[in-house]
């Protein structure tokens, strides 16, 4: 995704579980001290607490580190990731871990994520090396597929890497594998930090029992969690229009961003247009149409345009941009409009407005600090975090929702021992000694195993919904974008530019997103005819009237693309927040618990 927090802004089985033998067990107890197992025992002692594992097998793992690192002690390694809170911890922290620990010295750079973006396509144009190791965004699982410059992990870790994997890694702990596995089932990337765009609301004014009885009074139907689009707009009307101000303070139902800048199209690529129900059924995206509203066939993309298959300027999208353009002007703040990302960003927090239906997770940590208007004195939040209402085009199962995965990549073009040991690292910031601790820090969970540790069911009450909903089967519903996508830096820069035209009243909602859509068959025409992705690369279909593509959609039991709604507006429905939270799964999936 994004540029977050100051910028801005998923099955191979592990060699080894992590389940040592007793023998092993009492080999590492009993074996005699090290220099290097002292080091280790400090960082595990004074840094790598909480963890799943026991500090025995904490020991075991670092002792394993630092012998494969062994031939790599000394070398200079350069890894580098966009700056959020995680990201942080890994460099200023656990880089330095890391190098003390296996004698690699290891560098890892923060910078923004377009900035990521744009020095990995200077390496794999180039084919110099500029980073030895890489953490980017999933969002580019097709990219990496497609053009062949990226090292398949799957292959790597069974083949040339096998002597620096990870014996206790256990690649099924991790809950994203899934958006990291490209059409061929080979696992390209692995997750090192995962948050959702979720719904956010304030729980203290929903149970207020005045506003719930108004409210229902008004529209017929409780005020609680919105779960379509029809009830978040009810919810926004009576907080703007009805209530209009709390405790003397005007109060707004909606709040958003809309100024035309490069922020303004991840609003739009992070399944904006999946929750309003545009693309096909399908977990982690949409097949044949994904959220982008591109069709992909086999594994090649197949167009854009509805005139193509596609779904990106059909019914459903354009009616996504509506209510977005709508629901600002009527209900969200005046400066609104004139935002961008990182100036909304922490706006909710200031206490007067009552949801928000695109709130990203990573926000957790600065949501909850003592003191904001949105916080109890004794230290609970105000507001809960909730799945996101849907609109009056989606169906089930279809994706709900963004996830964003920063994951550990690894080039081609990096000289063999150098990735060997950027992948040491990749590890390292991703293992289960280090893992929990890392996930108390950023809140952005990678493991199973560490969402259902003890330690979080004690600090979920202070974090406003967010293990409940990592623990819960709805998570699924939430991804990145996905393998439809073959080149997401060159399409992702259409989307604020086309998008920021209809914003700023420059077009209509359908001329903006028939401009987005030619745009996007643009740049897969180009990939056609320049045959750089071989086999899956995009292969245009010829154009046909959108009454042909609705027929096929039809005749073929898919969705995308459906034809325009007759109501796009039915009757508004909402869940008890607490009902919804007590229907979930209070203990974890069989594999989880055996662990």
């Amino acid at each position: 995704m994004r540029h977050l927090l100051g910028q801005r802004r998923r099955s191979t089985r592990a060699v080894f579980l992590g389940m040592a033998s007793a023998a092993a067990l009492i080999a590492v107890s009993t074996a005699p001290a090290r220099a290097d197992d002292a080091t280790a025992q400090k960082w595990i002692d004074e840094e790598f607490q909480p963890s799943t594992l026991s500090k025995q097998d904490q020991l075991k793992e670092l002792q394993w580190f630092a012998k494969a690192a062994e031939p790599f002690k000394g070398m200079d390694i350069n890894v580098v990731s966009e700056t959020i809170t995680t990201h942080e911890y890994e460099a200023k922290t656990l880089a330095k871990a890391f190098s003390e620990i296996t004698g690699i010295k290891l560098k890892h750079d923060l910078i923004q994520e377009g900035d990521v973006v744009e020095k990995l396509q200077t390496q794999m144009q180039s084919g110099k090396n500029v980073y030895d190791g890489w953490i980017n965004d999933s969002d580019l699982i097709g990219t990496h597929f497609r053009y062949g410059q990226t090292i398949a992990l799957s292959d790597y870790m069974t083949g040339e890497g096998k002597d620096v994997t990870d014996p206790m890694l256990d690649i099924d702990d991790f809950i994203g594998r899934s958006f990291t596995t490209a059409p061929d089932k080979k696992m390209y990337q692995l997750p090192d930090q995962q948050f959702a765009n979720l719904y956010w609301f304030r729980y203290d004014w929903f149970t207020n029992p005045d506003y719930k009885s108004k409210f229902k009074a008004k529209y017929g139907y409780d005020l609680g969690v919105p779960v379509n689009w029809s009830a978040y707009e009810d919810i926004a009307e009576f907080f703007t229009n009805d209530v209009k101000e709390i405790n003397g303070v005007k109060v707004y139902g909606h709040m958003d961003y809309g100024k035309k800048d490069p922020s303004l199209g991840w609003r739009f690529t992070d399944a904006w247009l999946s929750m309003a129900g545009n693309g096909d059924r399908g977990i982690p995206n949409g097949l044949p149409v994904d959220e982008w509203g591109v069709r992909m066939e086999g594994c090649r993309p197949v167009g854009s345009s509805i005139e193509r298959g596609g779904d990106t300027n059909g019914p459903a999208a354009v009616y996504s941009i509506v209510k977005y353009l709508d629901w600002m002007k009527k209900y969200a703040p005046p400066q609104a409009q004139g935002m961008t990302f990182s100036e909304s960003g922490p706006v909710p927090a200031q206490g007067n407005v009552a949801q928000q239906m695109f709130w990203y997770t990573a926000f957790t940590a600065d949501m909850v600090k003592p003191g904001l208007a949105v916080m109890n004195a004794d230290g609970t939040p105000k507001w809960r975090m909730a799945p996101s209402p849907h609109g009056a085009y989606w169906k089930e199962g279809m994706k709900l929702g963004y996830q964003d995965v920063g994951s550990g990549t690894l080039l081609k073009s990096t000289p063999p021992d150098r990735r060997k040991a950027a992948w040491l690292y990749l590890q390292f910031i991703t293992s289960k000694t280090v893992s929990l601790k890392k996930s108390h820090v950023g809140l952005t969970f990678i493991r199973e195993s560490d969402i259902w540790d003890k330690s979080f069911t004690e600090r979920a009450p202070k974090l406003g919904g967010l293990i409940e909903f990592y623990r819960s089967p709805a998570r699924t519903q939430w991804s990145p974008t996905g393998n439809n996508i073959p080149d997401y830096p060159k399409l992702a820069q259409l989307w604020w530019q086309n998008i920021g035209d209809a914003a700023s009243g420059a077009k209509t909602a359908q001329a903006a997103m028939d401009s987005l859509a030619a745009a996007q068959d643009s740049v897969l025409e180009r990939l056609e005819r320049s045959k750089v992705q071989g086999d899956c690369g995009p292969k245009l279909n010829k154009k046909e009237t959108a009454e042909f593509w609705y027929k096929k959609s039809e005749k073929d039991g898919n969705i995308a693309p459906q034809r325009k709604l007759a109501n796009e507006k039915p009757k508004g429905e909402t869940i008890d927040y607490d009902t919804l939270i007590k229907s979930w799964p209070a203990s974890p999936p069989k594999r989880a618990e055996a662990k």
